[in-house]
């Protein structure tokens, strides 16, 4: 069992969970993902890996109550435990593979939206810890959505936040930012795009303008996260490929997100009639 050991709500709908799994935490990398099931009837839900420890033997993970089954786990408390919680699974960030030297000459720039905030914690993270050049920028509606702003301003040497209102920071989008910041002259080596898809595809758009090397990750593709449900099958570069086997990152420029922006919404009927019918675990009397 998988027992949670602290719990917070970032946001109304969005709940960080640390999680006792140290088999995982010990063998986690930046840019791999997870599956929570709740309980032995529940649904296998991909999340990113929001932070690991391995020396405490836990992972983070932040979760987006969207439909019945991300309620149910946002509805556990701490001293509670999931059934399983499997991985990491998917393919490390690149630059986890790249020698010292390589990522010395390096100057990264991460676009976060939304959710797709938390996941892009530990690469910071793991790129600062090396000396690694990294500025980021947080994009939200307004102020009140912003998420993980404390800790990624403690792990990167830049942090530029964006707001569509302009309650906090920049008064627009995070594409904005960037061609803001490259106007004055910084020089990015690398774009990083990790949040909704329509986000990521402009921001795609932007940097191939910009003439800067994107990433993106299509974890919010995957279904069952193995590869045998097919629901992640995404074209990049013309072939078919699989964002839970062989992802979740991809070269941006190369992703048909119009494609991927369909297959999000397969499900919408299913979804919608799930939740309709959803009960709350605790009102089941777990």
């Amino acid at each position: 069992m998988y027992r949670i050991v602290e719990k917070q709500m970032l946001t109304p709908t969005i709940c960080k969970m640390k999680v006792e799994a140290p088999r995982l935490a010990a063998a986690a990398n930046p840019g791999q993902f997870l599956i929570v099931r709740a309980d032995e009837k529940g649904e296998r839900i991909p999340l990113t890996i929001s932070d690991y420890d391995a020396a405490a033997g836990t992972v983070t993970i932040v979760t987006q109550m969207i439909g019945a089954s991300t309620k149910d786990i946002c509805s556990y408390e701490v001293g509670e435990a999931f059934a399983d919680v499997v991985g990491p699974l998917g393919v490390p960030s690149d630059f986890v593979e790249e020698s010292a030297e390589a990522l010395a000459q390096q100057h990264f720039v991460f676009i976060a939206g939304g959710v797709g905030t938390a996941p892009v914690y530990p690469q910071v993270k793991w790129l600062h810890e090396r000396g690694v050049k990294v500025d980021v920028i947080i994009g939200a509606r307004t102020k009140d959505l912003l998420i993980y702003t404390d800790e990624i301003r403690s792990a990167c040497d830049n942090l530029y936040i964006c707001t569509d209102d302009g309650s906090e920071g920049f008064h627009g989008v995070g594409t904005a930012m960037l061609e803001k910041l490259v106007a004055e002259g910084e020089k990015f080596t690398k774009v990083v795009a990790i949040g909704p898809m329509i986000m990521m595809k402009f921001a795609t758009l932007t940097a191939v303008k910009l003439g800067i090397p994107v990433v993106v990750s299509l974890n919010s593709i995957m279904v069952d996260g193995t590869g045998m449900c097919g629901a992640c099958r995404v074209t990049v570069g013309g072939k078919t490929r699989f964002a839970c086997v062989e992802g979740p990152e991809f070269d941006g420029a190369l992703v048909d997100f119009d494609e991927a922006m369909r297959r999000q919404r397969m499900y919408k009927a299913e979804e919608t009639e799930a939740n309709e019918k959803h009960v709350c675990r605790i009102g089941r009397g777990k």
